[in-house]
């Protein structure tokens, strides 16, 4: 028996709130206050003109507001049906107002991006071991295309909807959002923080960033945590906060300038693995554990990873925590390590294909 699906959670409701008070909050109170006056004035104009009581007047308001067609209380004067005639008229219109109020919720999107908030959150839910991104600026964004690129689920959190709405059109499928504030504990649980297996923190301010690590640390201790920084002495307070790695790119774009100028070769070779330049290749990681079980304990001489599939082994991180550069061709990875690849998309496709288990 499956349980009952659980309630939409709080800043799901609150942010559906916001949305309906946002949309067109002028019009919405503009033809509230004309019904109002409408009811008020027809009040005013039976009890004046035909000298009703305040309740046969109210009766007569709401019959005729209605249209129900009931009897009136007393035949109307010529002045009275004058003014039921205009009364009326005007009613029509305040109606037709309100009806296109409503109507314009509807087929100008507020009504769809409510049920698209909706499906986003369940499409939330499901996930597990994705990753999420906090903050969805220059840095943010990179992250978020480039981890979407290499197939990991992800879920930005950003409270800026002008940030969010600028946004391109995501190619590979509708983005995961939690609208809402970084720091704050729900909306990191909403994220599905207690799921995940990484958090990229990206926020413009340093002290957010800082907030966001201890949180995240404090609700998921396993969870692997990369932090943005822009100055120098918040890098040890974000390490200390629990961040694994912190990232200055204001640091990593002036070594890279000047790269330019004395390695520009080596620069140009890191372009095309990062993805900048105009050929792409591409860095793939396997354990040992991920290998086809035949496959284990095998040498990387028998293992012919070039030959079959025209990618390299560049690098080796053993258990114990060591790392070997292009390691000999008679080594054998152990349990726990990792062997790294470069090639080209194609190449580590196959590369996979051919290795990995499935």
């Amino acid at each position: 028996m499956q349980p009952p699906p659980k309630p939409a959670r709080p800043y799901l409701l609150q942010y559906l709130r916001d949305a309906w008070l946002r949309f067109n909050l002028t019009r919405i109170l503009g033809a509230l206050a004309l019904m109002i006056s409408a009811l008020v004035a027809g009040i005013v104009g039976f009890m004046w003109i035909e000298n009703y009581s305040f309740l046969d007047a109210l009766f007569m308001t709401m019959i005729t507001v209605s249209t129900v067609g009931y009897e009136e209380v007393a035949p109307l004067s010529d002045a009275g049906k004058l003014f039921v005639s205009v009364y009326i008229f005007f009613n029509l219109l305040i109606l037709a107002y309100l009806l296109s109020v409503l109507s314009a919720y509807i087929f100008e999107g507020g009504l769809r991006t409510m049920f698209a908030m909706l499906k986003n959150d369940q499409q939330i839910r499901h996930y597990s071991g994705h990753v999420i991104v906090c903050g969805f600026g220059r840095n943010g964004r990179k992250a978020y295309l480039e981890l979407r690129a290499s197939g990991a689920d992800v879920v930005v959190v950003e409270q800026d909807e002008a940030i969010l709405s600028a946004a391109p059109n995501d190619e590979h499928g509708p983005m995961a959002v939690v609208r809402g504030d970084a720091t704050l504990d729900e909306s990191l649980r909403a994220a599905g923080i207690e799921r995940a297996r990484a958090l990229i923190t990206a926020l413009p301010k340093d002290a957010d960033n800082v907030f966001v690590t201890l949180t995240a640390r404090e609700l998921a201790p396993g969870i692997t945590i990369v932090a943005r920084a822009s100055l120098k002495s918040s890098e040890t307070k974000l390490l200390r906060a629990g961040a694994n790695s912190v990232v200055m790119p204001d640091e990593i774009g002036g070594s890279h300038m000047a790269n330019l100028i004395m390695r520009p070769e080596v620069i140009r070779f890191l372009d095309m693995i990062s993805g900048l330049g105009p050929h792409r290749l591409r860095l793939e990681e396997l354990r040992t554990e991920e290998l086809r079980p035949e496959l284990r304990g095998q040498s990387i001489r028998q293992l012919d990873v070039r030959s079959r599939t025209g990618s390299t082994v560049i690098g080796l991180r053993h258990e114990a925590g060591g790392f070997t550069i292009s390691p000999p061709s008679d080594l054998a990875p152990g349990p726990g390590d990792v062997m790294l690849f470069l090639g080209t998309e194609e190449q580590i496709v196959r590369l996979l294909d051919l290795f990995r288990a499935v």
